[in-house]
């Protein structure tokens, strides 16, 4: 019963920090909480083992970016727009470099944002990306690489913009 508690109290605690987690990784609501949910499922499968290592959360977070990627597998290049046509959009959009921002990050490859992302928003060394993406240390770098030259290329330097050279 303790357990359950404690898995509760978990989730209670980071779930919304996990599903913002989700949505930096497939840059979609929709599929982050699904990524967001099924992660809490086999966490609670796993709960008496992970929850003895004092992990659940660098484990759940593994468990999404390697459920991101299957799914990308699965889907290949297929994009499903999750906004219904004729509906009003209430959602407040990013605006000006921030929103090239996002939408060159969504155009990324899977692979190379999940990089950036578990790189930047993370934190987390390359050695640890390579752990939860289940790649060599290289391809993380080369992803990083890839996806950060991509991104340089199609968003503009700020300075570029206001006309200052920083």
């Amino acid at each position: 019963m303790e357990d359950i508690s404690r898995f509760e109290d978990f989730v209670a605690e980071r779930a919304d920090a996990l599903l913002r987690y989700g949505y930096l990784l497939s840059g979609n609501p929709h599929d982050a909480a699904d990524l967001t949910q099924e992660a809490l499922i086999r966490l609670h499968r796993a709960w008496p083992r992970v929850r003895q290592k004092q992990a659940p959360e660098s484990y759940t977070r593994m468990i999404m970016a390697r459920l991101h990627i299957s799914v990308w597998r699965l889907r290949r290049r297929e994009r499903l727009d999750w906004a219904l046509p004729e509906t009003a959009q209430l959602d407040v959009l990013p605006s000006g470099i921030e929103q090239d921002l996002w939408q060159a990050l969504a155009g990324l490859p899977r692979k190379q944002r999940a990089v950036l992302v578990l790189r930047y928003y993370e934190d987390l060394a390359d050695e640890e990306i390579a752990g939860v993406l289940g790649i060599s240390r290289g391809t993380v770098r080369s992803h990083a690489s890839l996806g950060l030259a991509k991104l340089r290329s199609t968003v503009p330097h700020p300075s570029a913009i206001d006309g200052s050279i920083a």
